[in-house]
Formats: structure tokens, C-alpha cells, sequence
């Protein structure tokens, strides 16, 4: 039993488990995420089974990364954070034991002085026991491995606080249109485009957000991998589609509406006479006797589409296709088929600002716990009237330092005697 708890807490299992989560990472960023069953059986054909099994479509969400998150924070606590009482035990009496160390070289009475500069340039601190003077710098150094790893800790929680907590919401919205959320917040899709003008799939749109405050992101691009931030919200582009588009005309008062088409609907003045909207497709084909198919199904751009029908006059029900610019009129109103409207289909993320504002702070301490840990290295000579010793948790570069500076000054211990 010993054994396990010391190797859960060990650096080793912490290495191996940051090195999984960078693994996972990695193949969450290689296979996309929280796609539908289909479209990995149409995009890895030979894999799909496998990825499927394992989760490999939602990394973030399975099991194993549950598990593996839990045993990092129980080896971060376990490793360093639990060890504080250690830390603090050896700092407690410090300056006492400092002065009972015996001396490591002996000094001329110049070179006493000069170290005594030198110390004291370094701005450290003095403490007196006894015949001994301690000197002491940086004492807050040795809690920078504490400070990061709590740091890193934080880190890993509040990480799986802003993966696991923020609710995600599927919406469409057609352009020039707006997606309002619970707390106000604006999502306006100003324009959205399959293809670039190259011809290449691009599935970008052009949003702008505005927050319950009026804080505004202007308008800016979104592509699948290149999600927008703003605020508490994160806005990916997730998937698209294809609205009908039919202006319909009123005669007799000149009345114009544009309608986009994302379900069946029934267009009529009357309520009997009108337009059943079907549906529209992205191509067709015309054998050599002149009747069409459709295509009912295409990625990317609709290069030819045709628009479904069904015509309601006097009781009588005729199917029908329609391209765009053809034109009928029934129930004393005239439809025109136009071109379809492309439209994007909106993941929309929203974290706490809590969480992020946590997040944020917890990386700060982790920066500052690696520099305390590098940069502030405690400083602990005693000195006495013959000659010095160093102490502390990490002497050896101050030994070096003091050995270089005072090595015209030494002497030995008969000398000194």
C-alpha cells in the first residue's frame, strides 16, 4: 500500500499523466468533436468504428479523461500542495540552525568585511544570534515549487470548470438575422458563404455579438477550428444549410414579401388557395426525354438548384418543380422562385465570466511561482568572526558566488588559531 501512495505521488505519475492529457489534447484536436454519427462513417470510412468505440468523438466528455483529470489533481495535491507542513517545519528555526553550522572557510579580517558588503549590497537581511550574524534574502523563495504546483492544481480544476460547466446551444440563423440568448446577448449573422471566391468549401460567416451591456465585437469572421470570443460567449461555426427563397407579391395592394424557407409551409391569402412549400434541392438531371430528377443530396454549393411544389387552386392539388427566376400566380397571389439563401448553423458556448476570470488568475500565479521558483533563490550566510557558512535549501550557487568573490581572503583554521 505504501508503495502505491508513493508512486501516486510521485513526479513520475505526474509526467505520465500530463503526457496522456497532452495526448488526448492532441487527438481531440486531430479528430473533430461532437460531429454526428454519419459524418465520421462518411469521413473515416475505415476508422469510424473504432473512433466511435472509444469515444475518440468526445475525448473531452469520455470516461478515461475523467479519470485521468481526477488522478492529476489527486497526484498535484498529493505532490506538493499537501507538503506545505514540510516547507513551513523547515523554515520554523531556520536562522538558529544557521548559526549552528560550523564555518566552511575561514576569513582574513578584510575579507570578513568585504562579505559583509557584499551581503549587504544584496540588500540582505540581518539577524543576530548570539556571536553570529545571519544573513537572509529571498525567504519567500522556498514556497516557489509549493506556489506552482498549487498553481497548476488550480489550473487543472478550473480548466475542467470551463470544459464541463458552460451550457452549449445549437442555433440557425439566416443572415442579416439575429440569434438573441437568455441574458440578452445579440448574435447577428451579418453574411455567411460556402465557398470562397476561389470555388474552395470555406464555411465562413461574418457575426457581430453584443452584450447585455452594449459591448460590441463588430463584425468578424468565424471558420470551423477558428471560433469567435467574446465576453462569456465562444461562437464556433458548426454546421450549414440551404433556405428556399420566395417573393411573394400581392396584385391588388402591392404588397412584397421575401420569405426564407427552412420548413414545409403552407403560402396562401385564403387559406386554400396558395403554394405548399416542399422544399428545395442542390441539382437535377434531365434524361433525353425531358423529365427530371432530383439530387437530393450535396455538399457544399448549390450549383443548380430546384425548388418542390405543390399547387393548391379550387380543391385541386398539382406537384410541381420551379427553378429560380420562374414565376406562378394562384389564389390571386404571385410567387417567384429566387435563388436559395445559404445559411450558417451556430454552436454557441457560454462560460461564467467567473470561471475565465479564475482561470486567468490561476495561470498568473503559476507565472509568478515559476519565477520565485528560478528567480528568487533564498540567501542564507552566517558569519561569525573567522569566516562563513551557507545554508538554505538550494546553497550551492551562492557558494560558488562567495567562493569567487573571496578567494584572496581565505585562510586556514591554524592561521586563524
Amino acid at each position: 500500500m505504501r508503495k502505491i501512495l508513493n508512486f501516486t505521488r510521485s513526479m513520475r505519475f505526474g509526467l505520465i499523466l500530463l503526457m496522456l492529457v497532452a495526448v488526448f489534447s492532441v487527438v481531440g484536436s486531430v479528430i473533430p468533436q461532437g460531429r454526428e454519427i454519419s459524418w465520421y462513417a462518411q469521413n473515416y470510412s475505415s476508422a469510424h468504428a473504432l473512433i466511435l468505440s472509444l469515444r475518440l468523438n468526445d475525448v473531452f466528455n469520455s470516461w478515461y479523461f475523467a479519470l485521468v483529470m481526477a488522478l492529476l489533481c489527486l497526484n498535484l495535491t498529493l505532490c506538493s500542495v499537501l507538503r506545505i507542513k514540510n516547507v513551513v517545519r523547515a523554515a520554523d528555526g531556520e536562522t538558529r540552525r544557521a548559526a549552528a553550522l560550523p564555518d566552511e572557510r575561514y576569513l582574513t579580517a578584510e575579507g570578513l568585511e568585504r562579505l559583509r558588503d557584499h551581503l549587504q549590497n544584496m540588500h540582505c537581511r540581518i539577524e543576530r544570534v548570539g556571536d553570529c550574524a545571519i544573513y537572509t534574502k529571498n525567504g519567500f523563495g522556498r514556497y516557489g515549487s509549493f506556489i506552482t504546483h498549487l498553481a497548476i492544481l488550480l489550473t487543472v480544476v478550473l480548466g475542467a470548470a470551463a470544459l464541463y460547466l458552460p451550457t452549449v446551444t445549437d442555433r440557425t440563423c439566416l443572415p442579416g438575422e439575429s440569434v438573441v440568448m437568455d441574458d440578452g446577448t445579440r448574435i447577428r449573422v451579418a453574411d455567411f458563404r460556402i465557398e470562397d471566391s476561389s470555388g474552395r468549401l470555406d464555411f465562413t460567416s461574418r457575426i457581430n455579438v453584443t452584450l447585455p451591456d452594449g459591448r460590441q465585437s463588430g463584425e468578424r469572421e468565424i471558420k470551423v477550428n477558428y471560433p469567435l470570443s467574446f465576453g462569456e460567449y465562444k461562437i464556433y461555426q458548426q454546421t450549414y444549410a440551404t433556405a428556399g427563397a420566395i417573393t411573394v407579391t400581392n396584385p391588388e395592394n402591392g404588397g412584397v414579401d421575401e420569405l426564407r424557407l427552412t420548413e414545409t409551409v403552407f403560402l396562401s391569402l385564403d387559406g386554400v388557395n396558395g403554394v405548399w412549400y416542399q422544399g428545395v434541392y442542390p441539382d437535377f438531371v434531365i434524361d433525353p426525354s425531358g423529365n427530371v430528377t432530383i439530387v437530393s443530396s450535396s455538399s457544399g454549393h448549390y450549383e443548380n438548384p430546384v425548388y418542390e411544389a405543390i399547387i393548391a387552386s379550387d380543391g385541386d392539388y398539382m406537384s410541381i418543380l420551379a427553378f429560380p427566376g420562374d414565376e406562378i400566380e394562384v389564389g390571386g397571389l404571385s410567387f417567384r422562385f429566387d435563388t436559395p439563401v445559404e445559411y450558417p448553423g451556430l454552436r454557441i458556448k457560454h462560460t461564467p465570466g467567473l470561471i475565465n476570470a479564475l482561470l486567468l488568475a490561476a495561470f498568473v500565479l503559476m507565472i509568478a511561482g515559476l519565477y520565485v521558483t528560478f528567480f528568487c533563490e533564498p540567501v542564507l550566510v552566517k558569519t561569525d568572526g573567522e569566516g562563513y557558512a551557507v545554508g538554505g535549501t538550494k546553497p550551492e550557487r551562492m557558494r560558488i558566488e562567495l567562493s569567487e568573490l573571496l578567494s584572496p581572503y581565505e585562510t586556514t583554521e591554524e592561521e586563524e588559531k
